[in-house]
């Protein structure tokens, strides 16, 4: 598609003055970009009026569409009354009201939040507060100083996130400034990391090293930090049916604080309201993001247990103060948002997720039926993942130099569908109040996309 001269220039504009992130910019620069100037429902706009469906929800947050009437109301309400104020000696009703609302809809063990500003953040004063909690306990004898991680985890980019995190690609450029950590294996049933054919026969056999693990060294970690059912960036990775209660159990029998980013699968994005709950597991601590705003306003929040708090409650002297913090916390702009954003997931809301999660299953099994370059589809709720394979037979990738995940999703943008790959996986993530006929366009195009770079 060729771009106007306006939006030609203000990509050259763009190239002189921006680093994008996860981005290689010499790459960058020798292609044309998109500029969006505006959203409509699940549709990005550019400067040429030119739509593309958003098939990735805004990296995975955007939840009742583009520019909702009822969340610009609610943004615009509040900015006309407060549109900051710290909550470092003050506190302000919306904080508390939204607090209110995230306990109650969370698991019942968890019951004071503590707000940041991002994804990254909520994990960051997830560990901080696992490892001070068992420090204020225990003092010099404390022994639990050490977390564990899982391979293809990802977390966020700040250094605490990073060092729990598990994609090289990302990480392994940081680890000398990193804090050690133990790993666990990935739920990547497709390659399995122990060699297992057939994961409904398995008995979820990557999951005995780290109960021995634990057995052996339980009482030296302070917690386990795990993406609940569906690992994101690291190439949308599904549990097995039953692992994530196997490793709750785990953790609670060793004492070992279990840590759920749920900063990409909570507000319904897997089904239930958290990911959590498809288990029934009550983790100790949870951390929470992306989708608490619709997408509108940087927010964050981690939950944790009653007992975790009291343990940092004290007189001022004893210094078991929680010392984090950060200037946007608890920012009533974002808070007036999420209050407005929860409300509507009612009911219709939750039976339209439903409906939408089951036609982007058979979607997802017609094309692994139809397109021999699709080796393996992964789906936990509206969380999916396309594995792009040169033979199917054998599971042989495509070379990495090829690209070939990139250029699948530059040609879907090409045919009006924006989606992002994590190497050669096609990430498949609409909005939630996507029509069955919107997700339909995507599944339209994206044969046609594969096709053209596949068999070329």
């Amino acid at each position: 598609m060729t771009l106007s001269a306006s939006q030609l220039s203000m990509n050259q504009r763009d190239k002189r003055v921006l680093w994008h992130p996860f981005t290689q910019m010499k790459e960058w620069d020798a292609l044309e970009q998109r500029v969006i100037v505006r959203g409509e429902g699940v549709y990005l706009i550019d400067m040429d009026g030119n739509r593309l469906l958003d098939g990735v929800s805004s990296m995975w947050c955007n939840v009742h569409g583009h520019s909702h009437p009822r969340l610009n109301a609610a943004l615009q309400r509040q900015a006309a009354t407060l549109e900051h104020s710290t909550m470092l000696g003050l506190t302000h009703p919306l904080a508390i009201e939204l607090a209110e609302a995230l306990v109650a809809m969370t698991p019942q063990n968890l019951t004071r939040v503590f707000y940041s500003d991002n994804g990254s953040t909520a994990v960051e004063v997830g560990v901080k507060i696992a490892y001070q909690y068992f420090l204020n306990l225990h003092g010099e004898k404390n022994t639990r100083k050490r977390f564990i991680k899982m391979t293809s985890a990802y977390h966020g980019d700040t250094l605490g996130a990073v060092s729990v995190g598990g994609v090289d690609l990302f990480h392994a450029a940081y680890g000398p400034l990193l804090f050690p950590t133990a790993t666990i294996n990935s739920p990547y049933c497709y390659r399995c990391p122990v060699g297992c054919a057939d994961n409904t026969t398995c008995n979820l056999a990557c999951l005995e090293p780290f109960e021995q693990l634990l057995t052996r060294e339980g009482d030296q970690f302070a917690g386990c930090v795990i993406e609940p059912m569906m690992q994101g960036a690291g190439g949308m990775i599904p549990y097995p049916a039953g692992m994530l209660r196997r490793i709750a159990d785990a953790c609670r029998k060793a004492g070992v604080l279990l840590i759920c980013d749920e900063v990409a699968t909570g507000f319904y994005r897997t089904g239930p309201a958290f990911a959590v709950d498809h288990e029934g597991v009550e983790p100790d601590i949870l951390c929470l993001s992306k989708g608490i705003t619709a997408g509108y306003m940087p927010l964050a929040a981690t939950l944790v247990t009653d007992e975790i708090y009291q343990a940092f409650y004290d007189d001022y002297m004893t210094f078991k103060t929680f010392y984090h913090g950060h200037t946007y916390t608890g920012h009533p702009l974002a808070c007036a948002v999420a209050l407005e954003n929860l409300t509507m997931m009612d009911v219709p809301f939750q039976q339209h997720v439903t409906a939408l999660i089951a036609a982007l299953r058979e979607h997802l099994e017609q094309l692994l039926r139809e397109n021999p370059f699709v080796g393996n589809i992964r789906q936990c709720g509206l969380m999916s993942g396309v594995e792009i394979v040169r033979d199917r037979a054998t599971k042989e990738p495509f070379p990495l130099a090829n690209r070939t995940g990139f250029h699948i999703c530059r040609a879907a943008t090409e045919r009006g569908i924006f989606l992002r790959p994590l190497g050669d996986t096609l990430v498949i993530m609409p909005p939630h109040v996507t029509s069955r006929d919107e997700l339909a366009s995507i599944f339209a195009v994206l044969p046609q996309a594969i096709g053209a770079v596949c068999q070329r």
